[in-house]
């Protein structure tokens, strides 16, 4: 079952604010681009969104990847013994591997550093491989490895090595604001929103 995404403001025409998910989806294009260790990532692959963050807490999710691919990259697994596939999710005329999702205003009421922080967290998840599934960690915790605050400290590194390498001014600007400043700035925040893919029968 394919789930097309349209937008329909971009059918009309472009909504007033800041087009939150179009610049997200630019800064994690530079951060690829700059990273030998993320080289194999393809963003047109990578379906950039956000979501509401249930509550005004400063705890919980601020980002999400979702993979749309089974294990190793399959599309159907056996599930109690019957065969099981992810809704397929095109967008602009390709079918995405991942939704890279961002909880709103959450992840923007996040300090700078730490919103670098979290992409660069988001975006190791994807495979080596980029073939829809996760990157797998020896042992029972493949997602973050035994320790997940030795995996976010290495992501630290990453994102304060990418900063004062490259120095984007220009472009990681935004991400200093919080989201009532942008929100005041741009009168309002806009985005691609993806539903969420089910698991359905092959």
């Amino acid at each position: 079952m394919l789930i097309e995404l349209v937008m329909r403001q971009h059918q009309l025409r472009t909504p007033p604010g800041f087009d939150f998910t179009g610049y997200m989806e630019d800064v994690c294009r530079a951060i690829v681009s700059d990273n030998a260790e993320l080289a194999h990532i393809d963003m047109s692959r990578i379906a950039v969104a956000y979501a509401q963050a249930r509550k005004q807490v400063q705890y919980g999710l601020f980002a999400s990847l979702t993979p749309l691919r089974f294990a190793g990259g399959e599309r159907i697994e056996i599930r109690r013994k019957r065969q099981v596939t992810i809704q397929r999710i095109v967008h602009r005329g390709e079918e995405m591997l991942y939704i890279l999702r961002f909880y709103l205003p959450r992840f923007l009421d996040l300090d700078f550093r730490e919103k670098l922080i979290t992409i660069f967290h988001e975006l190791w998840h994807i495979s080596p491989d980029f073939n829809g599934d996760l990157r797998r960690h020896p042992g029972r915790c493949y997602a973050h490895t035994h320790s997940q605050a030795e995996y976010d400290e290495q992501m630290g590194q990453l994102a304060d090595r990418w900063l004062a390498n490259h120095r984007p001014d220009e472009l990681v600007g935004p991400l200093r604001d919080d989201f009532s400043n942008l929100h005041r700035q741009h009168g309002g925040i806009w985005g691609l929103r993806v539903p969420r893919p089910r698991i359905v029968p092959a």
